[in-house]
């Protein structure tokens, strides 16, 4: 992604500050994994957002209406930490390359800081995240605050900044959704590589070692979360991450997996049948999974709702586990008693970006949020009938999910995922080659 787009976030949230006003986004902190190992890095996802700076510890400063505009704070260079973790930019590299009014070194943090603060009526900043940072920032205040005879001056107000930054990151820009669109293509080829591998007897985290294979070899290098994959009564437990067991003839497997890419997540689930045939009672499960998902579809359009597509979704579901003797009575009363839960019990969906659960408000003066272009989001119905469940017997142990990524636009969306088989005649041609 252009430097240029990284400016332009930048200002836009300067035009959105009120005046005499300052903010503060601090970088991720490295985590500790065991002793003297760390975690791989990634970014905070807002401090990426407005920088597209990749190291640590890095802290951004914006003073709306000020000579310097904005101020990054990053490690200086330093050839015997370089020497050991890897090469920094730098204080001078990272000006020219990010596009910064100035860079400063975070020696000098404190003491600039305060500067940088001082006399502005408001502060934004996000409370919470960090709390290390927030004891800097609390004792930065107390400082001012406490200095008077000195000229000094603490903001009145404190706005929390990300407010501001999540209505920004729910609507995609062009160039954040060509990367959007790649990682919805590797991700696909991802499953389908699974697909193609799986067969009675494999494990199921062998099947997770082939699509991470897939995503690493096509430049994503991380899942964009824990890698799902459940076979049989597994596939009931929502958030499955053992992924230990042995895949067993006659089960379904259910995959949710998604690649990041530049930062930005894809989430994709499907559900086949380990040895390549779907039965009787898995493919009627499924195709009514599959319709539930086709009808949300349709809701996907500038003017409608999460909570209209959820309910096209609840009343197709329910209607099928009727149909299939799995539910009985009334269809009005069984959705107003929510019995459908006992075997759908999430959401359809969530927004998608550099989370995998996106920031953005889904509602708004206590309305449901109006779908409009540029929102990402994740389409996901699905079935779970546990084996311990009171369904007849032929449906127990079975879990479905169907989900897409799926892009709003002017007339409707655009399916991101396409690329992986989700009718049973697909699967299944696809299984059998």
């Amino acid at each position: 992604m252009k430097i240029s787009e990284f400016i332009s976030r930048r200002t836009r949230l300067l035009s959105a500050m009120t005046s005499n006003s300052v903010a503060i986004i601090p970088a991720a902190k490295e985590l500790t994994r065991s002793r003297d190992t760390e975690f791989a890095f990634r970014q905070d996802s807002d401090f990426f957002y407005l920088t597209g700076f990749l190291e640590p510890d890095a802290v951004l400063v914006l003073t709306p209406g000020k000579d310097v505009e904005t101020t990054l704070f990053c490690r200086p260079k330093d050839k015997m930490a370089e020497i050991w973790c890897g090469r920094r930019f730098g204080v001078e590299r990272a000006k020219e390359e990010f596009g910064f009014d100035q860079t400063l070194s975070l020696d000098e943090l404190d003491d600039q800081l305060l500067q940088l603060v001082n006399g502005n009526d408001t502060l934004y900043y996000g409370q919470g995240t960090y709390t290390e940072f927030d004891d800097q920032v609390w004792q930065l205040l107390s400082d001012l605050r406490g200095g008077p005879k000195k000229g000094w001056q603490a903001p009145q107000t404190i706005i929390d900044v990300r407010s501001l930054v999540h209505e920004m990151r729910l609507f995609k820009s062009e160039a954040e959704l060509e990367i959007m669109a790649k990682a919805g293509e590797i991700s696909a080829q991802g499953h389908i590589r699974a697909m193609q591998f799986a067969k009675p007897g494999a494990t199921e985290y062998q099947l997770e070692a082939e699509i991470h294979h897939h995503y690493a070899m096509n430049g994503a290098r991380h899942p964009a979360y824990g890698t799902i994959v459940g076979g049989g009564d597994n596939a009931n437990i929502l958030h499955y991450t053992e992924n230990s067991d042995v895949l067993c003839d006659g089960d379904l497997v259910l995959i949710d997996s998604g690649c990041e890419l530049q930062g930005y997540a894809a989430d994709i689930t499907r559900t086949f049948p380990v040895n390549g045939k779907f039965s009787k009672s898995q493919a009627a499960l499924y195709d009514l999974v599959l319709e539930a998902q086709l009808a949300a579809l349709e809701m996907i359009k500038p003017g409608n709702t999460l909570k209209q597509a959820a309910e096209v979704t609840i009343k197709v579901l329910t209607q099928g586990l009727i149909d299939l003797g799995i539910l009985s009575g009334d269809l009005t009363q069984l959705i107003e008693d929510e019995a459908y839960k006992a075997y759908y019990m999430h959401g359809l969906g969530h927004w998608l970006g550099l989370d995998v659960h996106d920031v953005g408000d889904y509602k708004q003066d206590e309305k449901d949020r109006p779908f409009a272009p540029g929102m990402v989001l994740t389409v996901e119905p699905g079935l779970y009938i546990a084996n311990d469940s009171n369904a007849p017997e032929q449906y127990r142990g079975i879990g479905i999910r169907i989900e897409d990524d799926v892009v709003v636009t002017a007339t409707g969306y655009t399916n991101l995922t396409l690329g992986v088989p989700k009718t049973i005649a697909e699967i299944e041609a696809l299984m059998a080659k």
